[in-house]
């Protein structure tokens, strides 16, 4: 009598996606929760790991900033997590890494001298479907409706990461 063979596991590593701004209590901590809904709302929890990040550290320990959360709460996300630094070490971490405009791009990439992984760095709007934008704006020292601006550029670009992954990348 023949032995059965083990059942079949996938020994994939996740994919793993970190979205970064400058202090990470805006618009990468806004990324990282629509984005984690998303992969909530397709049960993808196991094949997909979210997190955020800033260039600077000032806000290190931080919950996202109030009126982002408020934003985001009025269209029915569940405000999670704290502001950190991103680390060079984060550069091989994860598979993808999406800044919200050029500065933080050029910031992330400045963490990696070499260029080893350079591909891997891109703007957050680039996976944009509906919107035509060339980054996340920055809505700290403005008024409500630029955190409505950030929450409709996120949840676009979200959706389009996505559908990106899922076809890519899974």
């Amino acid at each position: 009598m023949a032995k059965a063979s083990p059942p079949m596991t996938d020994h994939r590593k996740p994919y793993r996606v970190l979205f970064v701004c400058m202090g990470n209590i805006c618009r990468s901590p806004a990324a990282e929760i629509v984005f984690r809904k998303l992969v909530d709302d397709e049960d993808l929890n196991g094949q997909i790991e979210i997190d955020s990040a800033g260039t600077i550290g000032y806000h290190a320990g931080n919950p996202p900033d109030a009126r982002m959360s408020a934003a985001l709460k009025r269209r029915g996300y569940e405000i999670t997590g704290q502001s950190r630094q991103v680390k060079q070490p984060d550069l091989e971490d994860f598979s993808l890494i999406l800044v919200a405009d050029d500065d933080n791009l050029h910031d992330v990439i400045r963490l990696d001298p070499n260029q080893q992984y350079r591909d891997k760095i891109k703007l957050l709007t680039d996976f944009c479907v509906d919107h035509s934008a060339d980054y996340v704006p920055d809505p700290y020292y403005g008024g409500d409706q630029g955190f409505e601006e950030v929450a409709d550029l996120v949840e676009d670009a979200c959706g389009g990461l996505l559908d990106h992954i899922r076809k890519n990348e899974l």
